[in-house]
């Protein structure tokens, strides 16, 4: 396995996880409540959210990519 493939694996687990504490975070009182008003989650929670999809991606991506 190449350091480019175990590279984006590395950044696709970055990316699960950041995207698991942005969904965790999504279902709190504070953001449940901004919710309710605004009709969007707070700003944190939007961060870890996108940047936790456009780690996975990206990892997807370089993996897939190191192995042609």
């Amino acid at each position: 396995m190449s350091s480019r493939a175990v590279l984006g694996i590395v950044i696709a687990v970055i990316g699960a996880v950041l995207l698991c504490f942005g969904l965790t975070s999504s279902h709190s009182l504070v953001d449940q409540a901004a919710q309710t008003f605004t009709g969007r989650f707070t700003q944190q929670t939007m961060i870890y959210i996108v940047l936790g999809i456009v780690a996975l991606v990206a990892g997807a991506l370089t993996t897939i990519s190191s192995r042609r």
